[in-house]
């Protein structure tokens, strides 16, 4: 009987991504970026092991959503104070902290433990076509 294989922390391989975020849905885009940060497009997926790569996204500030989410859908955040809820519009917050936008999108999607907080410290998210990880040769993909 053979044995299913499992990843050791030490022995992943991890690669650089660069993704470019011009015309892309936000939702669409933030579920295949959370698909690598997690580590499922390698067949040496392990659920309980970090093998996911580096995803590096430019021009955050052109991405898109559709429908009336401009307008209607809020972004919640609390101060832990009482009456300390902030409701801002999504349309609003593209404009101010595209990069806050993406980031939220994506964590979503990731597991809520200290797993997650580790693949989520892998996405580096930027407003530009600048970035400075050049010195990582990020492959570049089109999702």
């Amino acid at each position: 009987m053979k044995t299913t294989y499992l990843a050791k922390p030490g022995e992943v391989q991890r690669k650089w991504y660069l993704v470019d975020a011009d015309g892309k849905v936000l939702g669409r885009l933030a579920s295949q970026v959370a698909h690598i940060l997690r580590g499922k497009n390698k067949p040496t997926f392990t659920p309980n092991v970090d093998t996911g790569d580096h995803v590096i996204i430019v021009n955050a500030e052109k991405i898109r959503l559709t429908g009336k989410k401009l307008r209607d859908k809020m972004v919640y955040r609390h101060s832990l104070y009482p009456g300390g809820l902030k409701a801002i519009p999504m349309g609003k917050l593209l404009e101010t902290r595209p990069e806050m936008a993406l980031e939220r999108a994506i964590r979503g999607m990731l597991p809520h433990n200290k797993l997650g907080d580790q693949m989520f410290k892998k996405l580096k998210v930027y407003r530009g076509d600048a970035h400075p990880h050049a010195a990582q040769q990020p492959e570049k993909i089109e999702l």
